[in-house]
């Protein structure tokens, strides 16, 4: 007797579940175009976010709460998002083939990288020692275990000051600490920081290494002028908060084929599509050269919908037509 195994091959997977990932699975369901979603962690960058205030619809809201309402509405079509992590893509007769890090193998037409970005290291003694024991890449998840204690910031853009401006609410003392003479974060938060009489600012500076015994104690800091009088100076801190910037997760992306900016982003054109036939690119870790990289939640919402478009487009030959209902 000869057995027959039907390989199912899907229409596209997408590789992250954050905003873009699930707005674009909202939209193939739409299309009716069968589909796979991965994220180990659904709702990525913006599920730590303290307060959303510049989404369209809502005035103020949880970044925790609004990755549900999200979830939520990928789930309503059918779609389960796969808690698991896709660590290789190879091309194949069909499109592509993905293979998780369990041993799965999907098969699919195309394919939508929304990766996104990682936090971006310190890379100096004690960060990789003490990470977990007062070394913090998410102050909305940690603030709370440092109620009372003296914490530093390292940053000075937007994901740095809201963090500083969070953790006030439970510290003792909050030291931002910046490499510039000023802060690049929006105006209105810096406005907010500026106001709190907790957050202390340190500017011209670089953290050279983190310190303690069984969790941080102090850090020391770098500045060029104090480092030439041989007098580096130090504080006393229980936790130290990493927020200066983030790497786009591009490995699967380079490993694929597909061209890559300076910046290690995946380079695509205006309608999503990459270097490499059928592998079409969303949000943070998407880029047009030329274009302004602003990396914000509706932007990436706005990346998804056009990505799902687009493989639309590229499996139907045809355009989508606009559905409001």
């Amino acid at each position: 007797m000869i057995c027959y195994f039907i390989i199912m091959v899907y229409d596209t997977v997408i590789l992250g579940a954050g905003a873009a990932g699930m707005a674009s699975s909202i939209y193939l369901s739409r299309y009716r175009l069968n589909h796979l979603i991965f994220g180990e962690v659904p709702g990525g960058q913006f599920l730590d976010a303290v307060s959303v205030e510049n989404y369209p619809g809502f005035k103020s809201i949880p970044g925790a709460e609004l990755v549900e309402n999200f979830k939520e509405h990928v789930e309503s079509y059918g779609v389960k998002i796969r808690p698991e992590r896709v660590g290789e893509i190879q091309k194949t007769k069909e499109g592509f083939a993905a293979k998780t890090a369990k041993g799965e193998i999907f098969q699919t037409r195309t394919v939508i990288l929304a990766l996104g970005a990682r936090h971006r290291t310190l890379n100096i003694p004690g960060e990789d020692e003490f990470l977990g024991k007062g070394i913090s890449y998410c102050a909305t998840c940690d603030a709370p275990l440092f109620k009372g204690k003296q914490v530093a910031v390292v940053g000075g853009g937007d994901s740095a000051v809201d963090a500083a401006i969070h953790l006030s609410s439970y510290a003792k003392r909050v030291y931002l600490i910046l490499r510039r003479e000023s802060l690049t974060a929006a105006p209105a938060q810096v406005e907010k920081l500026k106001r709190l009489k907790k957050v202390s600012l340190i500017f011209n500076n670089t953290i050279k290494e983190i310190r303690g015994n069984k969790s941080v104690e102090e850090v020391v800091l770098y500045n060029p002028v104090k480092e030439l009088s041989g007098n580096p100076s130090s504080l006393p801190v229980s936790g130290v908060f990493v927020e200066i910037g983030l790497v786009p997760a591009s490995s699967l992306a380079k490993a694929l084929g597909v061209n890559l900016g300076d910046e290690g982003h995946i380079l695509i054109n205006p309608s999503m599509e990459t270097s490499v036939k059928g592998v079409f690119g969303a949000g943070d870790l998407a880029l047009v050269p030329g274009a302004l990289p602003f990396r914000q939640i509706v932007t990436s919402v706005g990346d998804g919908a056009k990505a799902a478009a687009a493989v639309f487009k590229y499996l139907k030959d045809q355009e989508p037509v606009p559905d409001w209902g």
